[in-house]
């Protein structure tokens, strides 16, 4: 399971015109699931997101996490997360989770993520989603799990 990290200073999902997931200081998340990515695969990721300390402390190092601050957390499904771009000049998709498999990771993802964490939102899985962040840094990173 792969996670491209985005710290945000908001973000927000939209889907047809209207806004289905916002956040202000936090993580914006896009999830990418492969073929061999489970349950666990997902509860790494989560507590990775949970704890990655990638927020200033007093000093300007980034050594506070999402829970220490108390950010939101924008999770959002993104296929494209799990191309192969090795070769050639268009990616394919061989690793990536068939829809049913991802869905439901992503909603366990969610699921556990919302017992764990105050403040949750979500993108619609499979939905074509315009999704609208001011990144804080910036700061990017791909957690792989």
């Amino acid at each position: 399971m792969k996670g491209l990290l985005q710290r945000v200073r908001q973000a927000r999902v939209d889907v047809g015109g209207e806004t289905i997931g916002s956040i202000d200081q936090g993580l914006l998340v896009l999830i990418g699931v492969e073929q061999m990515d489970t349950e666990a695969s997902a509860d790494k990721l989560l507590q990775k997101l949970l704890n990655y300390r990638v927020f200033s402390d007093t000093d300007g190092k980034m050594n506070l996490s999402l829970k220490d601050i108390g950010g939101g957390l924008l999770l959002v499904s993104q296929f494209t997360l799990a191309a192969d771009t090795k070769s050639g000049l268009r990616p394919g998709f061989s690793k990536a989770a068939p829809p049913a498999l991802g869905l439901e990771l992503f909603e366990y993802l969610v699921a556990q993520a919302k017992s764990a964490h105050a403040t949750v939102a979500t993108g619609r899985f499979g939905a074509d989603m315009q999704v609208h962040l001011i990144n804080d840094g910036p700061v990017t990173l791909l957690l792989e799990c």
